[in-house]
């Protein structure tokens, strides 16, 4: 397993986007995210194969989720299903997080559904214990005029790195 930082053009690939111009807007909005310097895909790679996921955004609209100096957003975390309950998604998460810390942020949020209970045991576990608010919109899922998208409703939980 190789954790590393990946490009844009490669979250489009895992995505199933031929190119950033015919990508609906959540994708674009990632592709420009990382293109910019203010998000950083990390991916956990298997022979070759891309098979987990997890997004660090900087900076934000919503200071609470990231404000671009303290406080940095985890997002779109997944790890393929084949390859799940075998410490893959922890590893990634805690590289991720040391590499937060290792540059400065003291704080890392991450969203996540009150009914995601195999999520929030994760979280918890790794240190995301405060609940900073529940949450409507989702800062990263866009719609086309690049704003965010109303959501169902989940937890935005808070990390002290």
């Amino acid at each position: 397993m190789l954790i590393r930082k990946a490009s844009g053009t490669e979250m489009l690939e895992l995505w199933e986007y031929p190119d950033v111009n015919t990508a609906p807007s959540t994708a674009r909005y990632f592709y420009n995210n990382i293109e910019t310097g203010n998000a950083v895909f990390w991916t956990v790679e298997n022979e070759g194969e891309l098979i987990g996921e997890l997004y660090v955004f900087y900076n934000l609209d919503d200071k609470d989720f990231a404000d671009g100096k303290n406080t940095a957003y985890l997002c779109a975390f997944r790890i393929r299903e084949d390859f799940r309950g075998k410490g893959i998604g922890t590893a990634l998460l805690r590289e991720v997080l040391a590499r937060l810390k290792a540059a400065g942020f003291t704080r890392a949020t991450i969203g996540v559904g009150p009914e995601e209970e195999r999520n929030i045991k994760l979280y918890r576990n790794q240190g995301f214990v405060t609940k900073i608010k529940d949450c409507y919109f989702d800062p990263c899922a866009v719609d086309d005029n690049m704003r965010p998208k109303p959501d169902e409703g989940f937890w935005l939980l808070a990390k002290e790195l």
